[in-house]
């Protein structure tokens, strides 16, 4: 049967007490959203009306007979959206995390790179921005992926209402990675920003720790990231081996797999996102080479499933990736004409470091496949440098581009006037142990103990 959906009361609306079997509750405190609620229901001997089911594709018949749904994803439609919504919002989060570490990182001045010479601005150390600037572009390309995603919610909702249910699976598979790989990055990603700023990044007031705890809470509810990885694994499996008709986004997998090796390396942008296409497409071949094997050695397809868990969920990782960095190729290098130069060049810039930088990132995937030189791996090191040095005289502008207001980031560290140590002391100012002079502890324990004839 699976999820099915109905609402129902659970309250007296006098009383608001619980109604007859139904125990109701708080799971409890979390480690953030604490202003979420979260509850637990029990229903003990309850009965739920037929008109309180939702059943708009599922039904039950006023005889009890449970009808199905016409299409089995239609079911979890609902989640879909929601992990759709996640790219989005989990891309916010990374890119206020990047905001507030870029403008502390802009004030905070430490370590002279030249001897007699004054100290710079930490964001001058190619070592800050390679913790910085990464995660910027990949805030970025998120945003740009997620935008597609809601795009094709939207065109797959429209479709299913007419009763077009073809693209379901393609969205829920798209929906699944996208979901788990931004929700992983975004939440590694902003502990490396807090990191790169310092003890101070562990201050409350900085703020980074209720965007992390939001950021990290994404990455199991709507569900866990490597559940999520294996729904993407058990569709790429399937149409790896239906021989059907790929669907758009899998395109791919078919120009991929007809290559007998990988084409030259010419180490254009083409180059790097058909790398990881590349790289993806042989992922789930031995996927599925692994999967075939184990059913041919008598284990059942549940089985083999399970035991192929690991290389199926890291083809469907690979898939998510590829698609983020072929949908950001796509978006910086087309409908250049209605962008000003200025604008085509930044957007190519950091289009440079996310396919570099990415490629850098899975490159022990990539070299299983493809034969790469030493002097391919160095000219990859070179660009990455020179794309860091073009972007850092405008990193301060792409972050205030992402337009947070102050209030949003709530940050010490991130504010946009850049008093960054005149509002650290203000917010240390106003903790409960510096609202008096002498701590009330003092009178009554470490006095006492100081006159002790100990």
């Amino acid at each position: 049967m699976g999820l099915q959906l109905f609402f129902l009361q659970v309250r007296d609306e006098q009383t608001h007490k619980a109604l007859p079997g139904i125990d109701i509750g708080d799971i409890g405190k979390k480690i953030g959203l604490q202003a979420v609620n979260n509850g637990y229901l029990g229903l003990t001997n309850v009965r739920i009306p037929r008109t309180n089911m939702l059943m708009k594709n599922a039904k039950v018949l006023p005889d009890g007979t449970f009808v199905k749904s016409p299409v089995s994803q239609l079911a979890y439609f609902p989640m879909v959206f929601v992990r759709c919504m996640i790219v989005l919002v989990n891309s916010g989060f990374h890119a206020m995390a990047a905001t507030i570490a870029t403008r502390y990182s802009a004030v905070r001045r430490q370590s002279p790179i030249k001897p007699n010479e004054p100290e710079p601005q930490v964001l001058d150390h190619v070592t800050q921005q390679m913790k910085i600037v990464p995660e910027i572009v990949t805030a970025i390309a998120y945003r740009l992926a997620g935008v597609k995603l809601n795009k094709m919610y939207e065109e797959t909702a429209l479709a299913v209402n007419l009763s077009d249910y073809s693209r379901l699976p393609e969205l829920h598979a798209l929906a699944c990675t996208l979901k788990a790989s931004c929700t992983y990055d975004s939440t590694f990603g902003i502990e490396r920003l807090r990191l790169a700023c310092g003890g101070h990044g562990y201050l409350a007031s900085a703020n980074f720790g209720n965007i992390f705890t939001w950021a990290t809470a994404a990455c199991t509810y709507e569900g866990e990231n490597s559940v999520l990885y294996l729904q993407v694994g058990k569709i790429l499996l399937k149409t790896w081996l239906s021989g059907k008709p790929l669907m758009p986004t899998m395109a791919y997998l078919g120009v991929c797999a007809s290559w007998h090796e990988f084409p030259e390396w010419t180490g254009d942008w083409q180059c790097l996102v058909q790398a990881l296409q590349y790289a993806a497409t042989n992922k789930t071949l031995i996927a599925s080479k692994s999967y075939t094997r184990r059913l041919e050695s008598g284990l059942s397809p549940p089985d083999a499933f399970n035991v192929t868990g690991i290389e199926l969920t890291q083809a469907a990782e690979l898939h998510g990736r590829a698609f983020v960095a072929n949908n950001f190729f796509e978006e910086v290098t087309q409908n250049r004409e209605n962008r000003s130069a200025s604008l085509n060049n930044l957007l190519e810039q950091l289009l440079e470091l996310y396919l570099v930088h990415t490629v850098q990132r899975h490159m022990a995937d990539i070299l299983r496949f493809i034969h790469l030189t030493d002097d391919h791996l160095t000219s990859l090191q070179d660009r990455l440098e020179t794309v860091l040095a073009e972007l850092r005289p405008n990193l301060v502008a792409i972050c205030d581009g992402f337009d947070f207001h102050d209030k949003v980031l709530s940050s010490v560290l991130g504010c946009y006037d850049g008093n960054v140590y005149e509002r650290i002391f203000e917010a240390a100012k106003k903790s409960p142990l510096n609202q008096r002079d002498v701590p009330a502890s003092f009178a009554q324990h470490l006095k006492p103990f100081m006159r002790s004839s100990l």
